[in-house]
Order: structure tokens, then C-alpha cells, then sequence
């Protein structure tokens, strides 16, 4: 069957007039994105497009790139992409680019938009290494700003359930009224409207924790009247993930339309016997006609706050309000209490590490602190002389941050299982960075430099957990048709010119959690929208990306 296709394909494919292209990358193995084998021919751009792709020899060609030895796909869509700030320093987005990435998908919980005046005074103060303007509203706005000002990768984003909470009824642990909830649900189909492609929450982080099942099922909704899905950092992804994969079933079910698990792990080892489980309901809500999805980073640990390692009440109203109820003795003795027993309705990574020596700190806001980037926790409560809890409240004070944090949770069977799962995509979780100027300042998570390098190369080529075809689709075609995005994903006349050209022999991570900040190796070139980014691994100081819209675009109702 796979062979008809691919014959079917390749008939389909040959070019009515075979010269005049700009470009024709020829000699190499094309995977086009559907899972279909590879097969050796040429793929010819013009303009923006695909124009077409065949095999046998190669049409005449304003430029012809020689990809003898190497694979031709579709650009890859980073499903996690946490580039919002980063592209805004710098928009090459160069530590995804050169593992071939062509779209960055954001929106986890959190989006840029839309925001009152009250938002931007309060983001505006918290910025850290990169100043910026704030000089947008709504997330199509944000998005149209990276468009103009020029970026290399395209650009995608989710509406965020948290954005759009704190936009009608603050950070407080309330819940909204049903016209703040009307409200809320208007601010998602308006940036649907713009092209958001779904709504996203992150929900074991406050204020996001305080969203009930309703109000969530509300938003998605809105979303899925628009064609739009919805997208989660569940609840648990440790002690309680039953029942948070439970609640997002339950969203999918009433909201009619599809659910993602962000980041798909099993966090601290008393839970790593539970992947069997979460298959089960997973097999389970897809036979019943669900469409439930997930999408991972190949990596062992998390990287996120010590927000993530405290009880969320403490934080209800933002970081000034956390930092002033931790300086009360009586509050504080409370917080410790509860961050040494076991959590109730709400996740405390730095147990669920097993051992301070499994936090390590990759990001401060206070200068005098950044000495300590790079140390574990353990190493800092031996400097300090003071406990974990106690050495986590003081660094939360003293940074006037959630503090930048790496946590060691998950096992290396677990990863490599759920990494062969053909259901599962790729999303780095992190920022698209260079390992230069103000990115230096601060470190980072390997999966921001090596997620899909990794992938390819330790994963697929080297512990054969899925073929190089299918890992292709999962990293292309597959989280296309998941945004429903009809001119992506996949090498086709017509289609959209995002092509990677890499080499599955030689494609690997480079990045490490002692040394992060350094670029994956195997890829030589790029395209994006018909234009070459990366030419022999270099940056070539094109910026084509645009911003791609999701399926409401334009059309969906107020």
C-alpha cells in the first residue's frame, strides 16, 4: 500500500514544465511529510511555493542545491515554542533554525496578547534581560509586530487561558461571574479571529491553577466554534495525572473539538509505572471519537520556576504579592509546612525530583544572584547553611522571580517510549536563542538548542524507535494537519517553500545541561517561504517568516 502511494505521488508530482524554477534542491532522499518511504528526486521552489517534485533528472534552475546523501523534507513545526521574547532580541530564532525548524508555535497558558493597561505596566516591570516596548494589544498584533520587524522562522500562537483570565478578572484565586466568562470567552474567538490557532492553559502554575473544569471548557468552546483546539500543561504530570488527563479528555468531549498534552512525561519516579495508564485513556477517549494528541522534548528533566515547587495560594495576584506574603513569618512557616508534606491540589517538582541535587538554577533577575546559575540546590543550601524550603523561599525574595529552574524528574525509559509513539509531536518547551550577547546572561534548557536533533539522531537513527519517515511526518505533516494549516507540512506543488535539507547520518544534539548553549549539528539548509535561511549551516540574514494563521482566521464570530 505504502509503495502505491508513493507511486501515486511521484505521478502526481512530475513538474508540467520542468525549467524556469528559482531554485531546485536535487540528488537527495525526499520524505514529504505523509510517512510515505523516502525516494530519491528533486524539489523544485518558486516564489513562496513548492512548484514541484519529482524524480529522474532535474529541471533547469535559477540556483540548484546538490543534496546527494542528505534528506529533503518539509520544514519542522515546533510545537512548544517559548521563542515570544527571544525573536524579539533576535529574530534569526538561530538554536531552532539550524535543527531545521521553520514554525514556532507559542501560546502555553501564557500568550502575548490580549492585553489591558494594567497587563503591560506589570510585564513591562517584570522584564528582565530584554527591554522592549510593549506596544501592541491584542496576540495578532504581537504576532504581525515579529512579521514586520523581520524574523527567519514563521511564527504561530495559541490564545492563552491564563492571558485572557488575568485580562478580565486579574490574578486573584477567584472565579469569574458568568459575564466576566462571557467576556473571556469573546477575548478567544477575537483572537481566533485573528488567527490564534486554539486556546492553551498551563494549569499547574497560579493563576492558571485556579481555572475550574466549566470555565475551561467554556474557553475551549469559543475555540472549537472557531475550528480551533485546546492545549494543556495539565494539572499533574506526576502524583495526580489520572485525573488531570481525565479533565482533559472531559474538555474535549464537551467542547467538540481536539485536546493536546503539553509536554507528555511522567515526573518523579513513584509515578514512572503510570505510562501504561495514560496510553489506556488516551486509546480509550480515541475510540470513543476523541481526538486527543500529544507532544514531548527527549530529554530527562523539566525546566521551569520554583513557582513550580510552592503552594499555589501563596501566589494568588502575582510575583509582588507572592514575595510580600513569604516575608510574613507566620505565612512563611506555613509554606514550608506544606512544601515538606505531601502536595494537595498542587504539584511540588522539587519533591517530585527525589534529591536537591536534582535542581539546578538557569535563570536569575538579580545580578548579584547569577553567580549561581549552573548550581544545584543542594549545592546552594551547603553555601547558605539553610534548608531546601528555606533556600527556595529566600531565592524567590531575593530575585523578585519565580527563578529559572531545571528539575530532574523523568526516567530515560519513559522518554524513549513516549518518543515512539506515532501520535506524539516535538515541542522544545524553551526560547529560540544564539549563544551570544544578552542570551548569555542567563543559561538554559539543552531542549532549547538539541530537541529535535536529538530526536533524529539518538532517538530515531540510533535507537530505531520510530523510521525516519514517520518521524518526519511527526515532525511536519502531523502537527500541520493538527493546526489544520492547509499550505504546510508537507512537499507538494503548492505547498508552502519550508524545506529543511539535513543529514540523518550526522543530525545530533550538541547541547548539554552543563553546557547548554551550543548548536546542534547535521543540518546544512533551510528554506522558509521559498527563501534560504541557512545555506551550509550558516545564517544567510534572510528573514522571511511570517505569521501563520489558524483556522478562524477572518471568520469567526464575535
Amino acid at each position: 500500500m505504502r509503495a502505491l502511494a508513493v507511486l501515486l505521488l511521484l505521478s502526481a508530482a512530475q513538474p508540467v514544465v520542468a525549467q524556469g524554477f528559482d531554485t531546485v534542491i536535487s540528488g537527495g532522499t525526499i520524505y514529504d511529510g505523509t510517512g510515505a518511504p523516502g525516494f530519491r528526486g528533486w524539489v523544485a521552489l518558486s516564489g513562496d511555493k513548492v512548484a514541484a517534485v519529482g524524480t529522474g533528472e532535474a529541471p533547469k534552475a535559477r540556483r540548484t542545491i546538490d543534496a546527494t546523501g542528505k534528506a529533503v523534507a518539509p520544514g519542522f513545526i515546533n510545537m512548544l515554542s517559548w521563542a515570544t521574547e527571544s525573536l524579539l532580541q533576535d529574530g534569526r530564532g538561530l538554536s531552532d533554525l539550524k535543527q531545521g525548524v521553520t514554525l514556532e508555535v507559542m501560546g502555553e497558558g501564557w500568550s502575548m496578547g490580549p492585553y489591558n493597561a494594567d497587563m503591560k505596566a506589570v510585564l513591562t516591570r517584570q522584564q528582565q534581560d530584554f527591554k522592549y516596548a510593549i506596544d501592541w494589544t491584542t496576540l495578532g498584533e504581537y504576532l504581525a509586530k515579529l512579521e514586520k520587524a523581520g524574523i527567519s522562522p514563521n511564527v504561530a500562537s495559541y490564545v492563552g487561558a491564563t492571558t485572557v483570565r488575568i485580562h478580565e478578572i486579574g490574578a486573584g484565586d477567584v472565579d469569574p461571574t458568568p459575564a466576566q466568562l462571557a467576556s473571556m470567552a469573546k477575548l478567544v474567538r477575537e483572537a481566533m479571529n485573528e488567527g490564534a490557532m486554539g486556546v492553551g492553559s498551563s494549569l499547574i502554575y497560579a493563576p492558571a491553577s485556579y481555572a475550574e473544569t466549566p470555565e475551561l471548557v467554556t474557553l475551549a468552546k469559543a475555540s472549537a466554534g472557531c475550528g480551533g483546539s485546546y492545549i494543556s500543561h495539565m494539572r499533574s504530570e506526576g502524583a495526580r495525572i489520572e485525573a488531570a488527563l481525565d479533565e482533559l479528555i472531559t474538555i474535549a468531549r464537551e467542547s467538540g473539538g481536539p485536546a493536546e498534552m503539553y509536554h507528555m512525561k511522567l515526573s518523579g519516579k513513584d509515578n514512572w509505572g503510570k505510562l501504561p495508564v495514560v496510553l489506556k485513556k488516551v486509546a480509550d477517549a480515541r475510540a470513543e471519537g476523541l481526538q486527543i494528541w500529544g507532544n514531548m522534548y527527549v530529554y530527562p528533566a523539566g525546566a521551569t520556576g520554583l513557582d513550580a515547587s510552592m503552594p499555589t495560594w501563596v501566589q494568588a495576584g502575582g510575583i509582588d504579592a507572592w514575595v510580600a506574603r513569604l516575608k510574613d513569618p507566620a505565612t512563611r512557616a506555613k509554606v514550608i509546612a506544606e512544601m515538606r508534606g505531601k502536595p494537595v491540589g498542587w504539584e511540588n517538582l522539587a519533591q517530585s525530583a527525589g534529591d536537591p541535587s536534582k535542581v539546578m538554577f538557569i535563570g536569575f533577575r538579580n545580578e548579584k544572584l547569577r553567580p549561581l546559575i549552573g548550581k544545584t540546590l543542594a549545592e546552594v543550601m551547603a553555601l547558605r547553611g539553610t534548608s531546601a524550603e528555606d533556600t527556595i523561599i529566600d531565592l524567590v525574595i531575593e530575585d523578585g522571580s519565580r527563578v529559572d529552574t531545571v528539575y530532574f524528574l523523568m526516567s530515560d525509559e519513559n522518554v524513549k517510549a513516549t518518543a515512539s509513539l506515532p501520535w506524539v509531536t516535538l515541542g522544545s518547551d524553551a526560547e529560540a536563542s544564539a549563544p551570544e550577547g544578552l542570551f548569555l546572561k542567563s543559561s538554559t534548557h539543552p531542549r532549547a538548542y538539541g530537541n529535535v536533533a536529538r530526536f533524529l539522531g539518538k532517538y530515531v537513527r540510533d535507537e530505531k524507535v520510530d523510521t525516519l519517515e514517520s518521524a518526519v511526518r511527526r515532525l511536519s505533516g502531523l502537527p500541520a494537519e493538527r493546526l489544520k494549516l492547509a499550505d504546510r507540512g508537507f512537499l507538494k506543488p503548492g505547498m508552502a517553500g519550508d524545506v529543511v535539507v539535513f543529514d540523518p547520518a550526522t543530525i545530533a544534539d550538541r547541547s548539554t545541561f552543563e553546557k547548554p548553549q551550543q548548536y546542534a549539528v547535521g543540518v546544512s539548509h533551510v528554506w522558509v517561504n521559498g527563501v534560504q535561511v541557512l545555506a551550509d549551516g550558516a545564517h544567510t540574514g534572510a528573514k522571511p517568516g511570517r505569521f501563520v494563521k489558524g483556522p478562524g482566521y477572518g471568520k469567526c464570530p464575535a
